[in-house]
């Protein structure tokens, strides 16, 4: 597989969570961030092949490569094990989020935000990666991802390692700024089309929700609410 540009490919070479076989350099290319790149590629034994731009522009779909180019293996995923972080565990459960771009919209704010783990519903994302690492700025390198194939008893395995769980659903819930995330804790977050199973729900201790400045009565997508709920995460535990 190619993934192209400077951030996807140093995210390849420094996230650890894929074999990166070759990079392809513009040999008219010679910036101080592709130089940076190109030695951390030589540091782990990643050749690196100058060519010209006719050849980057052949191996690319896009002509957003900016001259670099990384051919890599699928991406490995975790286990559930590895999210365990103490008291600073912090899991997100996506649910119904089946669109690429989306997907790496989430995974961008919630590194962002010091998730320590994402579990997704095990399928088949290898024809996407190039899109997700590139919407995600690099983030889906970084972020531990489970795969899972039955989400309801994952989140009961996080339970009874004594994470609290949390869902995004208005119904009995409470504004997510009366929430408790200052020690390890799961959201659960819903696509826009699906949004969480019943099956999802019944295995969560508190619903919460993000209160609005109107009556707008649409849910926020997934990367919006991603986004609030990570930081507010982040806002308790560094006490600010």
């Amino acid at each position: 597989m190619i993934i192209e540009g400077n951030v996807s490919v140093k995210a390849s070479i420094l996230g650890h969570n894929r074999k990166v076989n070759c990079l392809y350099v513009d040999d008219s290319k010679h910036d101080k961030d592709t130089s940076w790149i190109i030695h951390r590629a030589e540091e782990n034994n990643i050749e690196v092949k100058r060519v010209n731009k006719e050849m980057i522009d052949e191996l690319a779909s896009g002509r957003t490569h900016g001259g670099l180019l990384a051919d890599v293996e699928y991406r490995n995923y975790q286990d559930k094990e590895v999210t365990l972080n103490g008291d600073k565990t912090f899991i997100v459960v996506l649910e119904g989020v089946e669109d690429p771009f989306n997907l790496g919209y989430v995974l961008r704010s919630l590194y962002s935000a010091g998730c320590s783990g994402v579990v997704i519903r095990q399928r088949e994302w290898k024809d996407s990666e190039s899109v997700i690492i590139k919407s995600s700025a690099g983030a889906s390198e970084y972020i531990n991802i489970v795969m899972s194939d039955d989400i309801p008893s994952t989140i009961r395995w996080y339970k009874e390692n004594g994470v609290k769980t949390y869902a995004a659903m208005r119904k009995d819930a409470i504004s997510y700024l009366e929430g408790d995330y200052t020690s390890s804790c799961l959201i659960a977050i819903g696509g826009e089309m699906r949004g969480l199973s019943s099956k999802t729900l019944k295995e969560i201790e508190q619903n919460i929700y993000i209160p609005y400045a109107n009556d707008f009565r649409n849910a926020l997508n997934a990367a919006g609410a991603s986004a609030v709920l990570g930081f507010e995460v982040f806002r308790q535990r560094v006490g600010l």
